[in-house]
């Protein structure tokens, strides 16, 4: 019968995509990982790797075993933290994915979150929002902080968190004044730092220049927020940010923010979580710490 540990060893190899890094995250020499996963190949009565002088990935049977390996595991450790749970300490890790926008939120609401429960380990992962989607799937995730979805797969929940509204940061410099409101038109002629074009931000910002019918001067993008707030910090450009995110966060007195107006932009951030019962303690923990925070 397979046990956890052979499930354990999948999901590294899935994550590494190289069987010496694997095995040295599982504490085993790689001939022993790579005959483990062929006596999982034995036992299930297909290969589930493709071989050649490396990692070439996996079968779309071994997709299969690796898709139910991540669920067990999983599973495994949310009966692990409801039995912990149950003795008095929730303890365990939880592992969020967080859109670049809410990841301030996300580590705040977090801390508060370990505060209630010392025991627990939180990862915060900034990804896309499709990304985030992906890893619930997959269960590489225990919960993500993204942009609210219509349509969500029938495998997913999401509960809305808040409505994110924007703000242009802009050096003393580039700013069109130093305080009021600014319309999207206005922020448009500004050299502006936004995200890449794979988030779900920039789609958003992407969405509204056009309804305005106007061109973002870009110079320069970024996945990572913060390169985009150094832009500010340092005088070079201009950006478009949640409010949230930028009222939480010390500028120097050179930056002046400014609500975006003509039009007013609003988009709902969700909690998502895999729909499954019964859910992680740390799962439920982690959606009721965010339900407590006033709106």
């Amino acid at each position: 019968m397979t046990d956890l540990r052979d499930m354990q060893l999948l999901a590294a190899l899935a994550r590494h995509r190289h069987f010496a890094r694997a095995a040295e995250e599982c504490g085993i020499s790689q001939p022993a990982f790579s005959a483990r996963i062929r006596n999982l190949e034995t036992e299930f009565e297909t290969p589930i790797v493709k071989r050649g002088n490396r990692f070439m990935g996996f079968t779309d049977e071994g997709e299969i075993v690796l898709k139910w390996a991540r669920q067990l595991l999983s599973d495994a450790e949310g009966m692990r933290q409801e039995i912990e749970a149950a003795k008095g300490a929730l303890s365990g890790r939880l592992v969020i994915g967080v859109v670049p926008t809410a990841i301030t939120y996300a580590a705040q609401n977090s801390e508060r979150l370990r505060e209630q429960h010392p025991g627990l380990v939180i990862e915060i992962h900034s990804a896309s929002s499709s990304q985030i989607w992906r890893g619930l799937e997959e269960f590489t995730l225990d919960a993500g902080i993204t942009y609210f979805e219509t349509e969500l797969p029938k495998s997913l929940d999401a509960e809305i968190l808040y409505d994110e509204r924007y703000v242009l940061l802009a050096p003393k410099g580039l700013a069109p004044r130093l305080n009021g409101t600014v319309t999207w038109k206005e922020a448009a002629a500004l050299p502006l730092c936004l995200l890449t074009k794979n988030m779900r931000n920039r789609r958003i910002l992407n969405e509204v220049f056009e309804e305005v019918g106007a061109t973002p001067n870009l110079v320069m993008e970024t996945n990572a927020f913060t390169a985009a707030l150094a832009q500010v910090e340092t005088g070079t450009a201009a950006t478009i940010a949640p409010e949230s995110l930028a009222g939480s966060l010390p500028f120097a007195s050179g930056v002046v923010q400014l609500p975006l107006t003509d039009p007013v932009v609003e988009k709902p951030i969700c909690l998502a979580v895999a729909d499954r019962k019964p859910a992680p303690p740390a799962v439920l923990a982690l959606a009721d710490a965010l339900r407590a925070i006033p709106s």
